[in-house]
């Protein structure tokens, strides 16, 4: 009898649905709003028997070398830029990874806010200066190495330093201007305009907000401003660019393996939550998602057949507990550990 409980078990072990192996999310800082948004996914993805895994990253390039190893991480969060990025790079390893992205659904907007010493008055004002443009692996150092990359301006040093660091050293005059890529109103910069301290209103006189309208960051980003209404200390609407927030996946829709067609399964059952979970989204969780269009124009990505598909088969085979399915090489060029 206990032999005939064990085979059962063993049984319904290896016919249990696809939905009881869980699928990896890479988003961003333990603080951020990409975390957030990957819970936010999650909790809707329960309802519909998917568990999703949701973990905190050092940002966009992190969660693209995440994808790409062999991690549980088969769908991300990550700025729009990053195709541009990986497309320019050197490496040819970087390129082939930017063909196996794929676009879910587009998210919010976020602002490029070039904050820096009034003496810089456009961006090839940073030519020969000291920029910070923060911590490697993040969305804003991608951001800003993209944007310096499309306009052939070149700053004598890089800093790789956190935002609020680099802040720092733009008010004191260590540093002549720091990438800031977020969600306008920053309440960053809010608040440190607010100080009552007169020591630092007096560091406040000398800083200001670059604007960015070269029309060759148009090919890449969308045209945007940092308003009055954003931030009340401004004197005029500054023109900037902006990133937009995507969701995105590594491509599993050849279902050439047990492993891709779970995925690939997982992924479709994920994005039908989202969309009809949307309106939930929107009333009950994080307010950014008031600024969603799931059917917004991505132009320069590819779709996800997985999440856009109408009715992906059933897989009835279990998935191999060690298979990844990403390619090794691409892998080990993020890593560093061939």
């Amino acid at each position: 009898m206990r032999f005939n409980h064990l085979a059962i078990l063993l049984l319904l072990l290896f016919i249990r649905p696809l939905s009881a192996e869980p699928i990896g999310m890479v988003t961003g800082a333990k603080t951020g709003t990409y975390l957030q948004f990957g819970k936010d996914i999650a909790a809707v993805s329960k309802k519909s028997g998917v568990h999703v895994l949701v973990s905190p990253s050092k940002g966009s390039i992190d969660n693209i070398k995440r994808m790409m190893s062999r991690e549980n991480a088969a769908f991300a969060i990550v700025q729009s830029d990053v195709l541009g990025y990986l497309r320019k790079s050197s490496n040819p390893k970087f390129r082939r990874a930017a063909k196996r992205l794929r676009l879910i659904f587009p998210f919010y907007n976020e602002e490029v806010h070039l904050f820096a010493r009034k003496k810089i008055q456009t961006l090839n004002d940073l030519q020969g200066k000291t920029v910070v443009v923060g911590p490697k692996s993040s969305g804003t150092n991608m951001t800003a190495w993209n944007i310096l990359k499309i306009t052939g301006v070149e700053p004598a040093k890089r800093l790789n330093l956190a935002i609020n660091e680099g802040i720092k050293l733009v008010l004191k005059n260590k540093a002549d201007a720091v990438f800031v890529v977020a969600g306008k109103p920053r309440p960053g910069f809010s608040n440190l305009f607010n100080t009552p301290k007169e020591s630092v209103q007096a560091m406040l006189q000398q800083v200001h907000f670059v604007p960015l309208n070269d029309p060759a960051l148009l090919t890449e980003y969308e045209r945007s401003d940092l308003s009055l209404q954003d931030y009340s200390f401004i004197q005029t609407n500054v023109p900037t660019i902006a990133v937009k927030a995507l969701l995105v996946s590594f491509d599993f829709s050849s279902a050439k393996t047990p492993y891709y067609r779970q995925r690939c399964q997982q992924l479709n059952r994920i994005a039908n939550a989202i969309r009809q979970n949307i309106n939930t989204l929107k009333l009950k969780h994080h307010k950014k998602w008031n600024q969603v269009d799931l059917n917004g124009d991505m132009s320069g990505w590819a779709i996800d057949k997985c999440s856009h598909s109408i009715q992906i088969k059933n897989n009835k085979n279990p998935m191999p507990r060690n298979e990844s399915g990403i390619d090794h090489d691409i892998a080990c060029s993020f890593d560093g550990n061939c």
